[in-house]
C-alpha cells in the first residue's frame, strides 16, 4: 500500500486522481501512525518551505518521514517535497529535513532580464544524468514534464542527480538518495509520462539501474 502525506501543503487531490487511475492501493493521511504500515510513501508538496516545513513539525511527519526512510521505505518526492528533503531552502532562510545534503536555491536575479519569467512555469524535457532514475523506464524519449517553481534544488554531491531540465541554467529536477527518488516537476500533472512514472513506482521500479527515457 502507497502512504500519501497530507500536511496540509501538498497537492494531494492531484495525486489521489492519479494513482486512483492507475488502481493503486493508497491511503492518504494526516495521522503518520495510520501510514506506518505503508511499504512506500508518496510526499507531495505546492507553497512555500517555512509554512511546510511547519507543518511537518506539527503534524509529526518529520519525525515520521525520518524515520521511515532510515528504514529503507521507498519515498517519492515531488514540487516541494523534493525541495524540503535537502539540508536548507533559501526560501525563508528555512532549515528543511536534512535527507539529503543540499541546498534549496532561488533563481538567478538576472533571470527576468533574460526573458526568463520566475517562477519557472510550463513544460520542459529531461536529460538523463547519471543512469537516469528507473523510475524513467518506459517513458519514450524527448517527453515533457510539468513544472511550476521558483526555487531548485541544489544537492552536495552531484553524483545524486537523475535529470535536469534546460532553463537558463541546467536545472536539477530529479534525485536519488538512497530509498528516495524525487522530481522537481508535478508526474500526477504531466500526461501519460507522468503516469508512467507513478506507475513504476508503485510497482517497485525504483531500484538500482538506468532509465530509458
Amino acid at each position: 500500500m502507497i502512504g500519501i502525506i497530507d500536511y496540509n501543503a501538498g497537492n494531494i487531490r492531484s495525486v489521489e486522481r492519479a494513482l486512483a487511475s492507475l488502481g493503486v492501493d493508497y491511503r492518504i493521511s494526516k495521522s503518520p501512525r495510520e501510514l506506518e504500515t505503508a511499504d512506500r510513501l508518496v510526499f507531495p508538496g505546492v507553497g512555500e518551505a517555512k509554512f511546510a516545513m511547519g507543518e511537518l513539525r506539527a503534524t509529526g511527519f518529520d519525525s515520521f518521514i525520518r524515520d521511515r526512510v532510515a528504514a529503507g521505505i521507498p519515498l517519492l518526492g515531488i514540487c516541494l517535497g523534493t525541495q524540503i528533503i535537502l539540508s536548507h531552502s533559501e526560501e525563508s532562510d528555512t532549515p528543511c529535513l536534512g535527507l539529503v545534503p543540499g541546498v534549496v536555491r532561488r533563481f538567478p536575479k538576472d533571470f527576468p532580464s533574460r526573458g526568463l519569467k520566475v517562477p519557472h512555469m510550463g513544460w520542459n524535457s529531461l536529460d538523463l544524468r547519471n543512469g537516469g532514475s528507473a523510475l524513467l523506464d518506459g517513458v519514450p524519449v524527448g517527453s515533457d514534464f510539468y513544472f511550476v517553481h521558483s526555487y531548485y534544488i541544489d544537492p552536495e554531491d552531484p553524483g545524486v542527480v537523475t535529470a535536469t531540465t534546460p532553463y537558463g541554467i541546467d536545472v536539477p529536477c530529479g534525485l536519488k538518495f538512497g530509498p528516495i527518488e524525487a522530481f522537481q516537476f508535478h508526474p500526477e500533472k504531466s500526461g501519460a509520462a507522468g503516469l508512467r512514472i507513478l506507475s513504476n513506482f508503485a510497482r517497485g521500479k525504483n531500484a538500482a539501474g538506468g532509465a530509458k527515457c
